[in-house]
């Protein structure tokens, strides 16, 4: 059914929580994983006090090196086949790197954690999140950073 099942991560809670949920899925399907880590390559436009905007940009870079390794090895130590890479491509939006991995590696599903900071987007739903689901030619499978609390939604 899904064979490769697409996993961004940006080592925040919500993405780990969607790796876990993969993991899952991959387990019971016999998936194979192929875990993303996307650079943000729009740093601010003015340098901040701290550090250049290419430092920034570096920075990020260094970060999704880390991020990539501890995702397969949870994988694979849940026996789930993975693979893994960071990507950068300055001409792009995050999300837009992730649908063309999507494409690029024929996966069947992306699995992704939502952050829901963006104030336009549906409560729960981030702003990259939202953009690939509106544009994914795959099912996309959206993980909150934390369980919703359907109790306060009833009447």
């Amino acid at each position: 059914m899904y064979a490769t099942i697409l996993v961004p991560v940006d080592g925040s809670a919500a993405a780990g929580r969607a790796l876990d949920e993969a993991i899952r899925l991959a387990r019971l399907l016999g998936s194979t994983l192929r875990i993303l880590h996307v650079v943000e390559s729009r740093a601010p436009t003015a340098a901040s006090e701290y550090a250049p905007a290419e430092q920034l940009v570096e920075d990020w870079k260094i970060a999704g090196e880390a991020v990539v390794p501890a995702a397969l090895e949870r994988a694979r130590s849940s026996g789930v086949a993975a693979d893994g890479s960071v990507r950068r491509d300055a001409g792009l939006r995050v999300s837009e790197v992730i649908l063309r991995e999507a494409i690029d590696n024929a996966a069947d599903l992306i699995v992704m954690g939502a952050h829901g900071r963006s104030g336009s987007a549906p409560a729960g739903v981030g702003g990259d999140a939202e953009f690939v689901v509106r544009r994914s030619p795959v099912p996309v499978l959206l993980v909150r950073n934390e369980p919703a609390d359907l109790s306060a939604e009833r009447p």
